[in-house]
Formats: C-alpha cells, structure tokens, sequence
C-alpha cells in the first residue's frame, strides 16, 4: 500500500497570498517558487502485514477485554429470544402453533434459527469466541502474575516524597536497627519484604489479581459447565397414578429430550413407585384452596437389584438418584372406572388420570377409550367416554360442572358416551387425553337426548342397546414428574461460586507497595538517623495513608523520635564577626540550610 504527496502550487494573485513588497523581493519568491515547483515526488509505502501479521493482529484484537466484554453483551442479548420465543427442544407443540398463528414471522424465525436459540449457528459461533477470548485472556497474565510472585518487589524510588503517601522522622536508633525492625514489622503484617541497600521495599495484597484471575476462570468453568449440560443431558416428563410404577426406560417416558452426546443405552437403572399422595389446602380467608402439604410418598431402588426405600419427594425436595433428580411438578385425580361391554364382560377397569383445566380448583377432564369391546351379538364396538371431573361439586341446581375446592369433599364425574372407531388401529400417534371423535357416533336415548350422566362414587351409567355400562368405582390421586440429568450442574455450581469469591477479592483487596529507608546524617554536628516511609497503592485507596500512619507508630518503637536539634543562638555580648565562618549571617554557612 502506498500513497503519493503532490507537488505544491503557486497560488496565484488571487489566493490572497501576500505582496512581494510585504514578505520579500520578487527574487526571493521567484527562487522559492523555482524549488517548490521542481520539488520530487515522494512515495511513502506501508509495509504489508501479510497473514501472519493480520492473524497476529485478530488474536490480539480477540484476545483484549474490551471485545471479551462485547462478546458476553452479546451472548447476554442472544440468550433473549430463547426465553421469549418458543423452543422446540423445550416445546415443540407450542413452536408449531406459533407457526400456525404467524406464518410470516415463524418462517423468518425459523431461518434465524429463534426456535432453537442455544444450538443455532450464530450463538455458538460467540459462545465458542467468548470462551477462546477469555482463555487468551488468561494465559499471559497468568504466567505474569507467576512471575511477579517469583520475582520482588521493586526496590525504593530516589525521592520517596512524590509518592501520595509519606511520612519522614529523626531517630538515635542506627539505620541497620530500624531496617531490620521494619522488615520483620512489615511481615509480620503479611508483607513480602526484602531490604536494598539502605531500604526496605515490601508489597501486599497479590490476593487481588488472584481473585481477578480466579473470576475469569470461573467464567469459562461455566461455560464448560452450560456446553457439557446442554451436550449431555435429558430430561422427560412422566405421569404416575397412585400405585403405579416408573422405571428408567425410554418406553417408560411420556415425553422425553436428550442432549447430542447423551447415550439412551447407558441409562442408570432406576425407578420409584407411587404410594399416595399427601394434599391439604387453606379453607378460608384470601389464601382459601392454596396447598399447604404438597407431599407424593413414593418407594424407590437404584440398580438392577437395589434394595427398595420410602421417601416424600416435595416441591422443592426432589429425590436425588443415580445422577439423577426427580422433581415433582403437579398433582390432580384419576377416576377409577369399570367398563362392561353388550356381553356383560369386563372389557376396561382402573384408574383413569384427567387433567385439571382449573389449577386452583382442579376442575378436570379426560377420556376414556376401550378399543376391545363388543356388542351383545358379538359384533365389534369399540367405546369412548367424554368426561369431567370435580373434586368439590359447586354446580348443583345449575346443572354445571365447575369445583368450589381442590379437595375430595364432594366428587362428581360426568361422562358421555360415544361408539365406533376410536381410530387407534390407524397407525397414527394419539393424544391419550383426546378423544378423536371423527369416527365415533355419540349415544342417544330413545328421545334423541345425548347418553350423559352425573355419577357419584359407587353408581353406574347404562348404555343403550344393551351396549354394555360403566361404573363409578371410586378416585385416585395422580403425579407428575420431571426426571432430569444434568451432569454440568455441581460444576456449574463451583464455577458461580469461584466467580462471586473471585470478584469480591478483586474489587475489595488493595494491592500496595511500602518502601522504608533509613540513612545516617550529620546535623549540627551530631548523627542522626532519618527515617523516610512511602507507600503508593496499585489502585484508588483512601486507607492507604491510614495504615502508612499506623506502619509508622509501629515501626516508632523501635525508632523513636527525636526532635530536632536546636539552632544555635548569638552571644549578646559579643558581636557577629562577618568574616566568621560560623556565623549565621555568612550566606556561606553550610548550617543555614539545615536550619532552613
């Protein structure tokens, strides 16, 4: 790369540069014309960093804090749209039906990659930056910081007196007494101390860029610890009615997400079952049917043979196994129902989980599908009951089905019956608490009334036709559960608290450096010692005076202070002689400056 200067111009009459007559003869301005305008032309050529040099220049560029600092604002900003869109690797019904409802933007989110923020390309692009950012970082001022702990601390300064912090005072003591108590004071306070000539240098608080070094540490501990869970983790959802069972397995979830690295074959082998389920609510005042016992009482193993325990796993108590946690996220009922199809034949029986539409009262719905039936002649007909659950009746008189409480103190179900095809022989996934009523045909009495019916525990609904009944058997309790492996949290967890530890060391430890010096001078024709003590902080300290004064009354003990010598005064009665070399008149007298 190179540039080229042009030759400067005469600028004419008209350029308002001065007359001959002001700035000289007219031979002087021709002469200097003349060398202006056969001035050569200059070239000034850039040497070329080739890519050696520009790699060069990236690194440094990326290795600086401020583009670290830039890059975790970004991952900051980045992390945003993962929590106010919808993820697929979270859940994947919602994403689809942000697409339905906004075809336009779901489309050019879905180029940019917003339903699946943390495994997009741009995001791991400045996570995988930030992370060789800070450990470019790190390196050097590490190895720096080795050498400043292996090496001293500097020797004294020639004029102690500019820096911020001093004091100076006379002592008797001799220099190599005062040197030798103020580096066994300077230890004693944590100091590292050594004596240089006629000084002590000592320096104190390395803890400083300690702790800064340990925070930027820590940052990429979290960062290995967010990769290593996001990579190999998994996490599924299952729901376990009272009595029923959950084993490790993948056929055992009902829904389930796992990391790219995580292997469904090396699953621990685990699993609990559900013995109950303890609930209590308020029942009056403002907090009325807010739980106050949320307790699923379960028994559980670990390993193939593992020996069975009982434990409660509680909201914010889940039951830590086999590198596992299993949390506990909702509660609600099951209806127990007994299904008996046109031939009197028990076809379905047991517990059937609905789900609460109302998370207050638990007001429920669900399904009830028993694809085995048969008509009284033997015909195939298959049943679907349509129904809603209420712990506590509060719709008497109005016909509605709506729960006052979350508690069983007045249970109903309300079921309507449906027949045909359920379509479970199509192949296709079905919703378990759906009822596809696309092939069904709804009962109806001999009025053309839809076959629905309000039962309390212990009574039963007749199909017409002679299509069989069901039968009210009684309720359940149901829970849900999260069952998570995140094999990244305890490190994680060191890495956030390495990072708190480390920022408070950096932000409230000063580092600071004291010098002592002691030299013996002659004052008024008797030795003295004169003590000078600096200390200059690393950063902005406004105690670093305080305990310079408090080193100071310390090190007075040992070098205790001495005023200073009198001057000496004129005898009246016999007058100052001019040419005396001792008088205080004389200019020439070395005195006078010590008095001064």
């Amino acid at each position: 790369m190179s540039t080229k200067t042009d030759t400067p111009r005469d600028p004419g009459p008209d350029s308002g540069a001065p007359d001959a007559r002001e700035s000289g003869t007219a031979a002087d301005l021709g002469a200097a014309g003349s060398q202006l305008s056969t001035a050569p032309a200059e070239d000034i050529s850039f040497p070329s960093l080739g890519p050696i040099g520009w790699a060069r220049w990236f690194w440094r560029q990326l290795t600086s804090m401020r583009v670290a600092l830039l890059l975790l604002f970004l991952l900051s900003i980045g992390a945003i749209p993962g929590s106010l869109i919808p993820q697929t690797a979270i859940d994947p019904v919602k994403v689809e039906d942000f697409k339905g409802d906004h075809p336009t933007l779901g489309e050019l989110y879905d180029k940019l990659g917003m339903f699946h923020v943390y495994s997009s390309v741009w995001f791991s692009a400045i996570y995988l930056l930030l992370f060789i950012s800070l450990i470019g970082c790190i390196v050097p001022r590490t190895w720096q910081f080795v050498g400043q702990l292996r090496g001293r601390p500097p020797a004294a300064p020639r004029r102690l007196t500019r820096l911020p912090a001093y004091t100076t005072w006379r002592t008797d003591a001799a220099p190599e007494d005062v040197l030798q108590a103020a580096q066994g004071l300077l230890k004693k306070r944590r100091f590292r101390a050594h004596r240089s000539g006629t000084a002590v240098a000592a320096e104190k608080g390395y803890l400083r860029e300690t702790g800064n070094l340990v925070f930027h540490i820590a940052l990429i501990v979290l960062l290995v610890a967010f990769a290593v869970g996001g990579l190999w983790k998994s996490e599924g959802g299952k729901l376990v009615a009272e009595g029923d069972g959950f084993s490790n397995n993948l056929t055992q979830y009902d829904d389930f997400k796992q990391g790219p690295f995580f292997d469904t074959e090396t699953m621990e082998p685990f699993g609990f079952t559900l013995d109950g389920f303890d609930a209590t609510y308020e029942r009056s005042g403002p907090q009325k049917g807010t739980p106050r016992t949320f307790r699923a009482n379960v028994s559980y193993f670990s390993g193939a043979d593992g020996k069975e325990h009982k434990t409660a796993i509680e909201v914010n108590k889940p039951l830590d196994i086999a590198g596992s946690k299993v949390y506990l996220l909702s509660h609600g009922y099951a209806p127990v129902v007994t299904v008996k199809d046109g031939r009197g034949k028990v076809v379905y029986s047991g517990a059937v989980p609905f789900l609460p539409q109302d998370p207050k009262n638990l007001t429920s719905t669900g399904v009830v599908k028993v694809p085995g039936a048969q008509t009284k002649d033997g015909k195939r007909n298959q049943l679907g009951f349509q129904g809603f659950f209420v712990p506590t009746f509060g719709g008497k008189g109005s016909g509605s089905m709506f729960s006052q409480f979350p508690a069983l103190d007045y249970p109903v179900l309300t079921l309507t019956a449906y027949h045909g095809d359920l379509g479970v022989d199509s192949g296709l996934p079905q919703n378990v608490y759906k009822l596809e009523q696309k092939n069904l045909k709804q009962y109806k009495d001999g009025k053309g009334t839809p076959v629905a019916k309000m039962m309390l525990p212990g009574e039963s609904m007749k199909l017409p036709g002679g299509d069989g009944s069901i039968k009210f058997e009684g309720i359940k309790d149901w829970a849900s559960f999260t069952i998570a492996h995140q094999p990244g949290n305890g490190l994680a967890l060191t890495g956030a608290v390495a990072a708190l530890l480390g920022l408070a060391g950096s932000l409230f430890i000063q580092r600071r450096r004291v010098w002592v010096r002691a030299e013996r001078v002659e004052e008024n024709g008797a030795g003295v010692t004169v003590v000078e003590m600096a200390a200059l902080g690393r950063s902005e300290s406004p105690r670093l005076p305080e305990e310079l004064a408090d080193l100071a009354a310390a090190l007075g003990t040992d070098a205790p202070l001495v005023p200073d010598a009198p001057a000496p005064t004129e005898d009246p009665a016999e007058p100052a002689d001019p040419a005396d070399p001792a008088d205080p008149a004389d200019p020439a007298d070395p005195s006078e400056g010590a008095r001064a």
